[in-house]
C-alpha cells in the first residue's frame, strides 16, 4: 500500500490534527495522544478498502489510540477490528480485559464499546475493519474471543496474519479487477478464527441466521437508492426465500415496504434541505432515491412531514448574505 499520509511532509503545528482527521474520516472516531512533542511526532500511514472492509497500514513514534464512550455511543454502523503487530510490542484493553501484541500475534475489539491501544514502543501495525453485519457472530462469542491474543497456538490465527497481512499493503488487491474477489474470503478466514478460537467451530453456521435482520437492513441501507430493490432481489442477495425474509423481519416488528420507505424519505428531506438542494428537481430528487413517480413522491412526502418537498426546500433554503 503506498502511504497516503507521511507527517515529514507536514509542519509539526498540523501534524497532530492531519493524522487525527485521515483516521476519523477513513477508519474510526478516536481520541489519538502523541507522546513527543508536535516537531517529533512521526507517522506513516497507508489506508486503503476493499468493499465494505477498510485497512490502515501505519508506522509512527509512541501513541496511545484510546475510543471513548462517547464516542463507541455515536457509532452508526458498528464494526470489528482486526490488529496484526508487525514489529515490538501493543496493549489492546477492551471490556475490562487486555491482551500484549508481540509480532506475528494478532486481536480483534469491538467498535460498540470504548478501548485503549498503547504503543509505547512506537507503531508497526496493521488495522483492518470488518462491518459487524458482515461477520454475523453472536455478541458473547465475539466478547469471548475480542481482546485475546490470537498467535501460534491457533495454526488459523497464523494463516489470518500472514493472509491479512498481504492484504492490508497489496495495492493490486485493492483494484477492482480482484477487490469483490476477496471480501467474502477475508470475512470467512475471520470468522473461522474466531469460531475455533472459542472452541466450537459449529456456532459459525447458527449466527447467520440469528443476525439474517442485521444483514438484511444493512443490504437495503446500501441499496436505497436503486429503484428495483425489492423483496425478491433483497430475498435472493442472502439465498433465502421471500416468505422467510418477511417472517425473519417480522420477528424484529419490520414491515419491509415501510422500511425502506421511511429510509428513503429521510435521504430526500436530507438532501432538499442540503445545500446543494436545489442542484436537481424535486422529481429527480426523489427519482435519485427509487420514488420513480414525482406525484407519488410528493404526496408520499407530504403524508409523512406535513409539508410538500417544495415547500421543505424553500423553507430551508439558504439566505442571502447582507
Amino acid at each position: 500500500m503506498s502511504p497516503v499520509l507521511d507527517t515529514a511532509c507536514i509542519p509539526p503545528r498540523d501534524r497532530e490534527e492531519v493524522v487525527r482527521h485521515a483516521v476519523w474520516e477513513s477508519l474510526v472516531a478516536v481520541d489519538i495522544d502523541h507522546r513527543p512533542p508536535d516537531e517529533d511526532i512521526s507517522v506513516r500511514i497507508g489506508l486503503g478498502a476493499v468493499g465494505p472492509l477498510r485497512f490502515c497500514s501505519a508506522r509512527a513514534s509512541a501513541v496511545t489510540v484510546r475510543r471513548t464512550e462517547r464516542l463507541a455511543r455515536q457509532d452508526e454502523e458498528p464494526a470489528v477490528f482486526l490488529g496484526l503487530q508487525v514489529t515490538g510490542t501493543s496493549l489492546v484493553t477492551q471490556n475490562g480485559r487486555e491482551c500484549v501484541l508481540k509480532p506475528g500475534e494478532l486481536a480483534v475489539y469491538e467498535s460498540v464499546s470504548p478501548y485503549t491501544l498503547l504503543f509505547d514502543e512506537g507503531v508497526d501495525h496493521h488495522f483492518l475493519r470488518f462491518p459487524r453485519a458482515a461477520l454475523a457472530l453472536p455478541d458473547q462469542l465475539l466478547r469471548d474471543t475480542g481482546t485475546v491474543t490470537l498467535g501460534p497456538d491457533n495454526p488459523l490465527a497464523c494463516l489470518a496474519f500472514t493472509y491479512f497481512s498481504q492484504l492490508a499493503v497489496s495495492d493490486r488487491l485493492h483494484q477492482a479487477a480482484h477487490a469483490d474477489s476477496v471480501v467474502e474470503p477475508s470475512v470467512e478466514l475471520l470468522r473461522a478464527v474466531l469460531t475455533t478460537q472459542h472452541g466450537d467451530s459449529g456456532l459459525a453456521k447458527a449466527p447467520l441466521e440469528a443476525t439474517l435482520s442485521l444483514r438484511v437492513t444493512q443490504y437495503v441501507r446500501e441499496h436505497l437508492a436503486d429503484p428495483d430493490l425489492s423483496a425478491a432481489r433483497i430475498a435472493a442477495a442472502h439465498d433465502i426465500s421471500v416468505r422467510h425474509l418477511y417472517a425473519v423481519l417480522s420477528r424484529s416488528g419490520i414491515s419491509l415496504g415501510e422500511w425502506i420507505r421511511t429510509r428513503r424519505l429521510a435521504e430526500c428531506r436530507r438532501e432538499l434541505a442540503g445545500a446543494n438542494g436545489r442542484l436537481r428537481t424535486i422529481a429527480a430528487t426523489g427519482r435519485r432515491w427509487g420514488f420513480v413517480d414525482a406525484t407519488h413522491f410528493s404526496k408520499t412526502f407530504k403524508r409523512a412531514y406535513g409539508i410538500s418537498p417544495r415547500a421543505w426546500r424553500e423553507q430551508n433554503r439558504p439566505r442571502s448574505q447582507t
